[in-house]
C-alpha cells in the first residue's frame, strides 16, 4: 500500500490529469490532496483579518478537501473518503480513495494547529494511522539527486516544519517525484527506488 500526496502546486500543471489517470489505475493507494490555491486563500484571509491559528487550521483542512473534490471530479475511479472505513470501502469497490482529512485530523488533539503542519505532515500521519509504510510526495521540484536529506528539504521549504517529526514517528519509506514524472510511479511501486528521489532521514 502507498499514500500519495499530490501537491497543490499541480493545480495549474498539465501533468495533473496524467497523474490522476495513473493513480486511478494503480490500486492499493490513498491520495492525499494538497491545499493549492484554496489554501492560499486561507493564508490571505488570516493575514488580512488576523484569524486565529485553530480557525485557519480547520479552514486549511477544508481547502485540502476542496482540492480533493476537484480531483474526484476530474478523474473517474476516484472516491472521496473521510475516514478509515470509507477508505477501505473505496478500495473494496476497486476505486482509489481521495482523503478528506477534516474528520480524522480534528479528532487527534496531538496534531498542532498551524502552518507548521500542512498536507505533507498529514500524509505521513495518515500512513501511520493506516499502517502504510510507503509515502510518495508529488511536488513541483526538479529531480537532480538520487536522495535528499530530510533536513535539506525542510530548510528549502519543500516540506513543512513538522514533516520530519511525523515521518520519523512512522518509520516510513518516503520519496519525491516531480510533476512530469508520473510514468515513473509504476516502477517505484514495484521496487525500483532509483526512479525517484529518496528522502533520507539518517
Amino acid at each position: 500500500m502507498w499514500v500519495v500526496k499530490l501537491g497543490g502546486s499541480l493545480f495549474n500543471s498539465a501533468d495533473l490529469r496524467d497523474w490522476l489517470a495513473v493513480l486511478a489505475k494503480a490500486g492499493s493507494l490513498v491520495i492525499v490532496p494538497g491545499g493549492g490555491p484554496f489554501a492560499d486563500q486561507v493564508r490571505l484571509a488570516q493575514r488580512l483579518w488576523q484569524i486565529d491559528d485553530s480557525s485557519a487550521h480547520l479552514m486549511a483542512l477544508l481547502a485540502m478537501e476542496q482540492f480533493g473534490r476537484m480531483l474526484c471530479g476530474l478523474q473517474a475511479g476516484l472516491a472521496a473518503a473521510a475516514d478509515q472505513s470509507q477508505i477501505e470501502e473505496a478500495l473494496r469497490r476497486g476505486e482509489t480513495p481521495v482523503w478528506m482529512p477534516t474528520t480524522m485530523v480534528m479528532a487527534d488533539p496531538e496534531i498542532k494547529h498551524g502552518w507548521e503542519v500542512t498536507s505533507d505532515s498529514l500524509s505521513a500521519w495518515l500512513c501511520r494511522a493506516l499502517d502504510i509504510d510507503n509515502l510518495l510526495l508529488v511536488k513541483s521540484v526538479t529531480r537532480e539527486e538520487a536522495s535528499l536529506p530530510l533536513e535539506k528539504l525542510t530548510e528549502a521549504g519543500i516540506v513543512d516544519a513538522q514533516f520530519d517529526t511525523f515521518l520519523r514517528q512512522g518509520a516510513l519509506h518516503a520519496w519525491v517525484l516531480s510533476g512530469p514524472d508520473y510514468a515513473r510511479f509504476g516502477e517505484l511501486r514495484h521496487g525500483n527506488g532509483d526512479v525517484a528521489v529518496k528522502i533520507a532521514t539518517a
